[in-house]
């Protein structure tokens, strides 16, 4: 329990008081500080198992919670062009899907009606000055027309709207707004008979042949992703089935509350199987070289949009959603080298290393030894990369490193007082036991600090003279408890190296 005491002949422990045992006269006493010798009989019975220090490309595989999210570019609203009041709603309710060109609102709208009377009339006073010998005045009355159809076109009416206005020769007080694209109705901001401005939201529509699916990725598995990566995602709905997309997005900016970033998916949704709000488990694997790069080539070659990088192509060209040139992804670090022999990182299974959130310690098997010996190392680890660790430094290809069985062996370190995880510079557990051990080794008592019944800092006010010896405690009721068993307690104090300071004995305490 206290492996700090060593005497020469048998006896109890001052500390607490368990009888020592003797030595194991086997143990390698030429060996180093942190060495370790067995027998092969002890080795068996501690289980120890060993691997290869080795380069190999590892795998990085990540897990991240998330759930299906709208495609912000596939999300149209439908507003009102002009002022007026709502007639009729062919859509009145949401969750319905609809096609472009469908029939949405019927709008009355007297701007509208004077805006198609306007036309109206130019249309016959140009008529009536087609035989005009004065072309200026010809010229003048045709951009007229051309201005009262463009006005109607901008507030909304289609090209054969205008044209069914002209063709019947009457204004029509109500005008029909039809779905610019397809997809379904997700919000109606609207009802009938309601008066509306210009920009007046009255729906909103999704196109949901393609979703977003938005995950979060903590920090610290941040190094592993990048845009163009594989990802594959589960969801409750569908048990047993497997979706899969690319990495379109990584979010620059790192939610503080959660410590987490946005990684958006893009998923193709043709069946419309995956539906908005729908959580999901995704994983994604990055291969692993040296420093912790990934060795991801999915990319290598395509173009790009810089500002869609969802956009990619095999040949250069321009973004089919901003127009902007394509360009390299290797231009804009979305992939990784090809992979080398000399990318190949040095690696360590996880089950080796003894961590102490510091520090870690590994076991290394020295060759060439009639016994099995083992040696202790502090080693520096990078990144968790699958079932391994990166090691930057402590270790070198090809040596053989305790894989099951480390912590055994570090407790037989610390029985032997050498340095061990717990305590790198040897000498047993270092606690205080330990240092109050030493005193007693050397013979040097220390002053009291701490209450012999509670274990709590004295208190100076409260204290019981015994026999010229005065005792400090806590708090008041140690003294009873203390005066019970006296000889005991004082034993127990000079066990842990403290000596009660002497006082002038005094008949009236």
């Amino acid at each position: 329990m206290h492996p700090q005491f060593k005497l020469p002949d048998p006896g109890k422990c001052p500390i607490c008081f368990m009888d020592l045992i003797p030595l194991d006269s086997g143990s390698d006493d030429e060996g180093g500080p942190r060495d370790l010798t067995v027998s092969e009989t002890s080795k068996a019975l501690m289980e120890i198992e060993t691997a290869p220090v080795e380069r190999r490309f590892v795998t990085a595989e990540l897990r991240m919670v998330g759930k299906v999210d709208y495609d912000e570019t596939r999300v149209s609203h439908i507003t009102a062009w002009v002022a007026g009041r709502l007639d009729r709603l062919f859509v009145d309710y949401t969750g319905i899907r609809v096609a472009e060109g469908d029939h949405m609102v019927e709008l009355y709208s007297p701007e509208l009606l004077s805006a198609q009377e306007e036309l109206l009339q130019t249309i016959k006073a140009a008529k009536d000055l087609a035989r005009s010998d004065v072309s200026v005045v010809r010229n003048a009355t045709e951009a007229t027309v051309g201005a009262a159809r463009e006005k109607l076109r901008l507030w909304g009416l289609t090209p054969e709207q205008i044209k069914a206005v002209e063709k019947r020769g009457t204004a029509d007080d109500h005008v029909t707004i039809y779905a610019p694209t397809g997809g379904i109705v997700i919000q109606k901001n609207a009802q009938e008979g309601m008066y509306v401005k210009t920009g007046s939201r009255i729906y909103t529509i999704a196109d949901l042949s393609q979703v977003w699916v938005s995950l979060d990725a903590y920090e610290s598995d941040l190094q592993w992703l990048k845009y163009g990566q594989k990802v594959t995602f589960t969801t409750e709905s569908y048990p047993g089935e497997t979706f899969a997309g690319t990495i379109s997005f990584i979010h620059p900016v790192l939610n503080e509350a959660t410590r987490t970033v946005k990684v958006r998916v893009n998923v193709s949704n043709k069946e419309g199987r995956l539906k908005p709000g729908m959580f999901v488990r995704a994983e994604a694997q990055a291969s692993v070289a040296t420093a912790g790069r990934i060795m991801d080539t999915a990319l290598a070659g395509k173009w790009i949009s810089p500002m869609h990088p969802e956009v990619v192509k095999d040949e250069p060209g321009a973004c089919d959603v901003c127009g902007m040139p394509l360009v390299r992804a290797e231009s804009l670090g979305y992939v990784g080298q090809e992979p080398t022999e000399d990318d190949k990182p040095l690696v360590i299974p996880v089950t080796a290393p003894l961590l102490t959130g510091k520090r870690a310690i590994a076991y290394v098997e020295i060759a060439d030894k009639e016994k099995p010996t083992y040696e202790g190392r502090e080693i520096v680890l990078g990144p968790r990369a699958g079932n391994y660790y990166l090691v930057r430094e402590g270790l070198a290809e090809g040596e053989s490193i305790v894989t099951h069985g480390a912590f055994k062996i570090d407790a037989e370190l610390q029985i032997q007082a050498k340095p061990s995880m717990m305590t790198p510079q040897g000498g047993g557990g270092g606690n205080a036991h330990a240092h109050h051990g030493a005193q007693v080794a050397s013979g040097q008592l220390g002053s009291q600090t701490h209450c012999p019944v509670m274990g709590g800092e004295i208190n100076k006010d409260v204290y019981v003279d015994y026999k010229g010896k005065r005792v400090y405690f806590c708090c008041p009721g140690c003294e009873g408890s203390f005066m019970e068993k006296p000889e005991e307690y004082l034993e127990k104090m000079r066990a842990e190296g403290v000596e009660p300071e002497r006082v002038e004995v005094s008949h009236e305490h």
